[in-house]
């Protein structure tokens, strides 16, 4: 799991997903996080069908560990 923290002014938004998705080329996790404190949004992220789906919930490490 790689996560972006931003501070709470900080609005969320494509350009933020688009940093934490060029920090993701190197590391090539499964879930991306961004927050700013107040908001939070999480995707899994499925390069073999080349697709991302943002998910209700930040899961917890057991269910990401494995």
């Amino acid at each position: 799991m790689l996560v972006e923290c931003k501070a709470p002014d900080v609005r969320i938004s494509q350009k933020v997903f688009d940093q934490i998705a060029l920090y993701n080329l190197q590391f090539s996790v499964s879930y991306l996080v961004v927050t700013n404190g107040m908001n939070h949004f999480c995707c899994l992220m499925e390069p073999d069908k080349g697709t991302y789906t943002f998910l209700k919930d930040i899961p917890a490490y057991d269910q990401i560990s494995g």
